[in-house]
């Protein structure tokens, strides 16, 4: 059983290596398994908004980050299809700290929560997403 996790957790690693996006914003895969992901992403100036904050589409990013690889461990191929975010406080320093988890899943549709912690793990937001399974294995 754990030689399956490492071998998802590889593969989920391997995969979002080649996400040029994922990398340039310095995501970081931390934990998983079917129906959960833990990512990582230190702020960099590069994810500031004008206002010396971290901007709201670094943290959809790295919420649907999360959710893509919570929602693809099952080794299924699955696409969010409908996504929303709430922010509760700004972030401006330190690491940021995404987990998904899965509420419900059936053979074509699930459905996520996604917390993002900062690092004295207040809650700067929370995200809700819904995947499309498709019937093909994940690459």
């Amino acid at each position: 059983m754990e030689s399956k996790k490492s071998e998802r957790l590889a593969q989920m690693r391997a995969v979002l290596s080649k996400d040029n996006f994922v990398s340039y914003c310095g995501m970081e895969l931390v934990d998983f398994h079917e129906g959960y992901a833990k990512i990582t992403m230190n702020i960099r100036k590069e994810h500031l908004n004008f206002f010396g904050t971290v901007h709201g589409g670094a943290l959809f990013s790295l919420a649907d980050t999360a959710l893509g690889a919570a929602a693809n461990a099952y080794g299924t191929l699955s696409v969010a299809i409908a996504c929303n975010i709430q922010f509760m406080k700004a972030g401006t320093a330190g690491c940021l700290t995404a987990i998904a988890e899965e509420t419900s899943i059936n053979h074509s549709l699930a459905t996520y929560l996604v917390h993002i912690y900062d690092d004295d793990e207040d809650e700067i937001a929370t995200f809700q997403g819904m995947v499309y399974r498709k019937k093909q294995p994940l690459v």
